[in-house]
């Protein structure tokens, strides 16, 4: 029974499953938008959205806890100077899901996932 598991596992070990989220994140920053399977899209939604509020503070000790949780520098400033001071009047709901129908190949229900 799955009664208050929370995590989505995507079928991968931890480091997997991290790595997979941090490069996730990462192009999502970087594009503003990207296409991926629905339940990567909501796993991912839970991980960048504390990011952005952290980003919101502007301060050393967020830019640290976003170092920890992203790989490049570029990525975080983009992150603290361009998307977080978007969202100062916002108190969460950063992104956005839109389902896109299945893959042709496997059948995989596909969806975007952008910022608001």
């Amino acid at each position: 029974m799955r009664h208050k598991i929370k995590k989505a596992t995507l079928g991968r070990e931890k480091a997997q499953r991290e790595a997979l989220m941090r490069n996730l994140a990462e192009s999502l920053i970087l594009n503003g938008s990207i296409r991926t399977t629905k339940a990567k899209a909501r796993a991912l939604r839970s991980f960048v959205e504390p990011l952005v509020t952290k980003a919101k503070k502007n301060d050393l000790t967020a830019k640290r806890n976003l170092l920890k949780a992203l790989y490049t520098k570029e990525v975080v400033n983009k992150l603290l100077k361009e998307i977080a001071p978007n969202y100062k009047e916002r108190n969460g709901g950063y992104t956005r899901i839109t389902k896109l129908g299945a893959r042709a190949n496997d059948a995989a229900e596909m969806a975007k996932i952008e910022f608001v």
